[in-house]
């Protein structure tokens, strides 16, 4: 096993969960619930609503068994992601990291970026509609207003993620709750609904719905935010612990899944019985689905509970998609930019095609957007599904924690299963375009190429770690082992260094740098800037995960170093980089600072809130400038 501390996955929430050991089953079961909730909402989103109209009122409950499979699916895929977070202490983008190529891992962040978009572009529209239902507002104010809920993740984040958990929870009752009484209403026939558990595909449109319902139900960003949120759990990392973490996240993602079933089994269900035996096989549209409902059911309440349940299913599943963005960037890249400019970027993407959609086809092509958005998440699936079976099937990292023979083979029916679907619908649009444009030549330049890119890309990423079994070691945050000292200076000129750290891949050469300048004979001083929203409102009085997680680290540095036989003491400042680093070698004794750069220019220095020009133009010492 390989637990790597170094990088913290969602570091500001990262094990700020206490597990008791000394107490009862079930006061343990109910530390560790709250991961999979936060899971399932992706499995319930207005991407899932659009998919299970569309199934239930065309086919009935033909479809229903495609939602039984992709629950057992997401169940098993969900426990797996939940096994590697908890063994290996790594998210899924983490690992991808390690075991595969820059430029192979920079087309998978891509493909999980794209999959994060087309998610948020699915709440984006089911949030819209649901306030137009509700408030009777335009569709294009709604998904305007949509940008609002920017912010709301900061602030429950903040709030801890037991906060988070609560909220999300109680959005998942009032979605229950609702289809619950819209059930009660619609008195589905029993017989009916047992028989549409029996497979079947009456044609290649049920097909593409159901690889619709797959993507909707089994979401590829899915599987690195279960991967992380296990981490969120401080729980003894022994054997013992392991094998009770993951027994008690199984029964927290039984139970949560089963839920995200019931809610896609009864709009799929309501469907059935409200539309389709009434010959209505049309109704694909959220909107339509609303006014009909009150009154084929007769009940005002059947068509104010849709809207309600709706407005809850964008609002919870948004903020999971802008943690899942934190997740994969920080991973693939090891990337991290301010947490509101993740959010506006990924929301502004999603928004962008939905007014589009809005304003040149109108209200009615919104449906048709939402079910092209779940087959593009189905299309991602084996990019995510492949590398997690090869690095839970890894016993050199998760030792006996490592999937058996049984949960292999199954795991890797359900990768093929996936990939197959995902080859025949490619292969029957391309066809069916090339067949239906007027000038194929631009389907053969462009399309084609892309999809046998992809193709060679899921051979490469399947076989790769059969064929290599050593994978490659990078590390996310920098050991201080990793500084590579050479050969001593003849003179040392400077006594007091001080060295800016921001815990990157560069702070190694950073801190090689100014040992070689100073040697043994000069004091070192590693700073370090909080420069969370928190510590630019409170200061030094901020006392957060993320505070503290940066004093550990310089801690751990300043203790290694003091090992090595070198005077280290450290500077933990808060607020902006660019003014408070200067502020403090300016007010201090040094006699050089030292600073990593990594070549950031125009606009990600916009998005880091940092440059080296700004630091290098306020200090009134020398400065060395090392880049990565």
């Amino acid at each position: 096993m390989n637990l790597n501390k170094d990088h913290k996955s969602l570091g500001e929430v990262h094990e700020s969960v206490s597990i008791a050991e000394n107490t009862t089953v079930w006061k343990k079961i109910a530390a560790f619930f709250g991961p999979a909730y936060l899971i399932s909402v992706g499995y319930m989103d207005p991407g899932n609503w659009a998919t299970d109209l569309a199934g239930g009122s065309q086919f009935g409950y033909k479809l229903l068994w495609v939602l039984l499979m992709s629950n057992i699916m997401a169940l098993l895929l969900q426990s797996l992601s939940a096994r590697l977070g908890i063994v290996q202490g790594k998210d899924l983008a983490q690992c991808s990291r390690e075991s595969y190529s820059r430029p192979v891992n920079f087309v998978l962040y891509l493909l999980a970026e794209i999959a994060i978009v087309a998610m948020d572009l699915a709440e984006v529209l089911g949030m819209a509609i649901g306030l137009q239902l509700l408030f009777d507002m335009p569709l294009l104010w709604g998904v305007c207003i949509t940008v609002l809920d920017t912010f709301l993740l900061l602030f429950l984040i903040d709030k801890g993620i037991r906060k988070m958990e609560a909220f999300i929870i109680a959005l998942i009752f009032i979605i229950g709750v609702s289809f619950l009484v819209e059930m009660f209403l619609a008195k589905p026939v029993l017989t009916d609904v047992i028989a549409g558990l029996v497979p079947s595909l009456p044609n290649s449109t049920a097909l593409y719905i159901a690889i619709g319902i797959i993507g909707a139900t089994v979401m590829p960003h899915n599987l690195y935010l279960h991967s992380s949120l296990v981490q969120t759990r401080k729980f003894d990392k022994t054997g013992k612990g392991i094998k009770q973490a993951l027994k008690y996240n199984f029964i927290d993602s039984a139970i949560a899944l089963n839920l995200a079933f019931f809610v896609n089994a009864a709009i799929l269900i309501l469907a059935a019985s409200t539309f389709y035996v009434n010959g209505m096989f049309e109704v694909a549209e959220i909107q339509d689905a609303h006014k009909l409902l009150e009154p084929l059911l007769g009940s005002k309440w059947a068509a104010i509970l849709f809207a309600l349940a709706l407005i809850a299913a964008g609002q919870s599943s948004t903020i999971t998609g802008t943690l899942a963005g934190q997740i994969v960037m920080e991973g693939y890249l090891n990337l991290r930019i301010q947490p509101w400019v993740r959010r506006i970027i990924t929301r502004l993407i999603a928004i962008i095609p939905a007014l589009l959609t809005v304003i040149y086809f109108g209200d009615r092509a919104t449906g048709e957007l939402l079910v092209l958005s779940q087959v593009v998440l189905s299309l991602q699936l084996g990019f995510a599904v492949i590398p997690l079976i090869h690095f839970v099937s890894d016993k050199e990292k998760m030792g006996k924690f490592a999937i058996g023979a049984i949960t292999k083979t199954a795991s890797w029916t359900i990768a093929l299963v996936i990939v197959a679907l995902n080859a025949k619908l490619v292969y029957d649009e391309i066809g069916n375009w090339i067949q239906t444009t007027p000038d194929p030549i631009y389907i053969y330049v462009f399309v084609v190429p892309i999809a046998i890119g992809a193709l060679g890309l899921l051979f490469y990423i399947m076989f790769k770690p059969l064929l290599d079994k050593r994978s490659r070691q990078i590390k996310l945050v920098p050991h201080i082992e990793e500084a590579i000292f050479s050969e001593e200076p003849e003179m040392m000129t400077y006594r007091n260094i001080a060295i800016a750290l921001d815990f990157s891949e560069v702070d190694s050469k950073t801190i090689s740098s100014a040992l070689q300048l100073g040697r043994k004979e000069a004091t070192y001083t590693l700073i370090h800037i909080v420069e969370t929203v928190g510590a630019m409102v409170y200061g030094s009085r901020i006392d957060d995960y993320e505070t503290a997680s940066d004093k550990a680290y310089l801690e751990t540095y300043r203790k290694k170093l003091i090992e090595m036989g070198y005077k280290v003491e450290i500077e933990l400042g808060f607020g902006s980089p660019k003014r408070k680093i200067p502020k403090i070698v300016n007010e201090g004794s040094f006699d050089m600072l030292v600073l990593g750069a990594h070549g950031h220019k125009l606009m990600k220095d916009l998005l880091f809130g940092t440059t080296v020009d700004a630091v290098r133009h306020k200090v009134k010492v020398p400065l060395l400038i090392v880049r990565d």
